[in-house]
């Protein structure tokens, strides 16, 4: 049985296989006849808003044959103190697979654990492992492999987007630059068990200097309101402008995960002049999303 729970456990070979699956899954969308999910009911149980992430699974699991339930966190008796492991074995026996976007890391570990059916991490506050392959397979799609090429990220460095990151770069071979404040930088024993070259700095022209790609995400992550007003004073700075891309490769793509609040961690005439590559970033998560769904039932 496979799940995908976090980067950082996906064998090199099932990463890759992923990010292939995902490019013919949008070529051939519309004249597929491939139905690996007919029969099956997937449910997407979500304590966190989504909009990308909610839509691109619902329309993959039906573009595959299958039928989606979304069922909010406090619709289930979750919301009313039932254990993680009690909702798991009820609903394995009832569906076929589960797609889960919640804050807690071992929630979703615990799930696969006792529901013994595919299970998938679709956000938690450690990793956002869908996201990160969206946004690999739409480098490669533009500019080809992203295995030594340099990749920026700017902002708040210790979320789940960077995190996600970091277990990628090792794998896919490419060198990751963190420009964030020395508070909000990843902590040591997740750079030793990444491996791989990376590094974290306080300075975003030297992270920034001939990079490949400029990546930058919310200031403030779902679940970190209450900090928003020192986290909005924290990274006053790193924020990716038309001034830094200056000092990236010429060349350089710019990627944003969604929703943008311009202004803040981005400007908004360097989103809107990298729009249509941070709008393919968004459409990409529904082919990954089928990629991902469909290497979850192979054999």
């Amino acid at each position: 049985m496979k799940h995908l729970l976090s980067l950082e456990t996906l064998p090199q070979a099932d990463f890759k296989q992923i990010l292939q699956s995902a490019g013919e899954f949008k070529k051939n969308r519309g004249n597929s006849t491939s139905q690996p999910l007919a029969g099956q009911t997937w449910a997407l149980i979500f304590a966190k808003s989504s909009t990308r992430t909610r839509v691109s699974f619902e329309t993959g699991i039906r573009e595959l044959g299958g039928n989606a339930m979304f069922l909010n966190a406090n619709d289930l008796q979750l919301g009313r103190g039932e254990p993680i492991q009690d909702t798991a074995r009820v609903l394995g026996r009832m569906i076929h697979g589960a797609i889960i976007r919640t804050y807690a890391q071992k929630d979703v570990e615990t799930f696969a654990a006792f529901s013994k059916i595919p299970t998938i991490n679709a956000l938690t506050d450690d990793e956002h492992p869908c996201q990160i392959l969206a946004d690999i397979m739409t480098f490669e799609e533009k500019k080809g492999s992203i295995s030594g090429k340099v990749v920026a990220f700017i902002g708040d460095g210790a979320c789940n987007v960077p995190l996600s990151w970091i277990f990628a770069a090792d794998k896919m071979g490419f060198e990751l630059r963190i420009a964030a404040p020395a508070s909000l930088q990843p902590g040591q024993d997740i750079l030793r068990r990444a491996g791989g070259k990376i590094s974290c700095t306080t300075d975003i022209e030297a992270a920034a200097k001939g990079a490949d790609l400029l990546y930058t995400d919310v200031w403030v992550s779902m679940g970190k309101e209450a900090e928003a007003r020192d986290r909005l004073k924290i990274l006053a700075g790193f924020q990716i402008n038309r001034r830094l891309l200056q000092c990236a490769n010429p060349a350089a793509m710019v990627m944003h995960c969604l929703p943008a609040y311009r202004g803040n961690e981005i400007d908004a005439e360097t989103f809107e002049d990298h729009a249509d590559t941070i709008f393919t970033q968004a459409e990409n998560r529904l082919h990954v999303q089928k990629a991902i769904l469909n290497w979850a039932v192979s054999s």
